[in-house]
């Protein structure tokens, strides 16, 4: 989950990046920040809030490089790449509470740090997603900050529904049941958290008044369902809405290809930021 397809890697792309440790509640987390090319305006650029993938319990922030670098030099905004806790050492709430505290962070600091905190938004892939959903509830709950674009890509948003029951058109997909069920153990040991709408957003029923989204959705995926639902029950609810379902691919295939789709993909989420953030 963790390769990126050699055809998705944007070589051609600088990396402008530095390093910034923001302190939560629950201990500090690192961020990698990626900046735009250089311009003549003077303006202040947006910020785009990154979670990455990994079912909760991979680490690997690195693995969005190339989705950063694109997103940052097409979007004409400043990436800030979340390297969050991870199960099973520090399960739920502890990744949602960094997410979040992150995200306020970012949002608070922008004119220390070189970008408008003012026009934020927030996207996330696989359990990235599910992130982003937790931490656009959260800021409408506590009216603190209002994200302009929330991105879902691929994410899980029903941790209630047994995995087996998640089927797929294609004989192997890459998610299978048996991980899907070690991902979520790992993450949320007690199951009594399992309804929690910050554990399964999808199965939350208030969903007025959050942030405008972008919904991915890959045709093979076990997660298509849940995606397409959230989608259906965010636009039900009053919430501006894209969702995008892409046909012959897999989970991850913003990562791992086919390079097609996958450049479309990011491609999609650069353009609806550049849009939203420019709004």
């Amino acid at each position: 989950m963790s390769r990126v397809h050699k055809d998705l890697r944007f070589t051609d792309i600088p990396k402008r990046t530095e390093t910034l440790r923001v302190e939560t509640s629950v201990g500090p987390v690192t961020c990698t920040v990626y900046r735009p090319p250089v311009t003549d305006t003077a303006a202040t650029p947006p910020v785009y809030v990154n979670f990455h993938g990994g079912g909760f319990v991979i680490a690997r922030p690195e693995q969005d490089d190339h989705l950063c670098r694109y997103i940052a030099a097409t979007a004409g905004c400043v990436v800030v790449n979340v390297d969050y806790a991870v199960a099973p050492q520090r399960p739920h709430p502890v990744p949602v509470t960094q997410a979040y505290e992150v995200t306020a962070w970012t949002a608070e600091n922008g004119s220390i740090h070189g970008w408008d905190g003012s026009r934020l938004a927030v996207g996330g892939h696989s359990a990235g997603a599910n992130l982003t959903a937790a931490v656009c509830r959260t800021a409408r709950d506590r009216g603190t900050f209002t994200p302009r674009l929330q991105i879902l890509d691929s994410g899980p948003f029903d941790q209630v529904a047994d995995p087996a029951t998640k089927q797929s058109p294609i004989a192997k997909p890459l998610l299978t049941p048996q991980i899907m069920r070690i991902f979520t153990a790992a993450y949320v040991p007690n199951s009594g958290d399992l309804a929690d709408p910050l554990v399964s957003p999808g199965l939350a029923d208030d969903l007025a008044g959050l942030p405008p989204a972008l919904v991915i959705t890959a045709e093979h995926d076990r997660l298509h369902d849940e995606g397409a639902a959230y989608a259906k029950a965010l636009e039900s609810a009053g919430v501006p809405v894209t969702h995008r379902d892409f046909e012959g691919v897999d989970h991850y295939f913003t990562h791992t290809g086919p390079a097609p789709a996958g450049k479309e993909a990011i491609d999609l989420m650069a353009t609806t930021l550049r849009t939203a953030l420019d709004a």
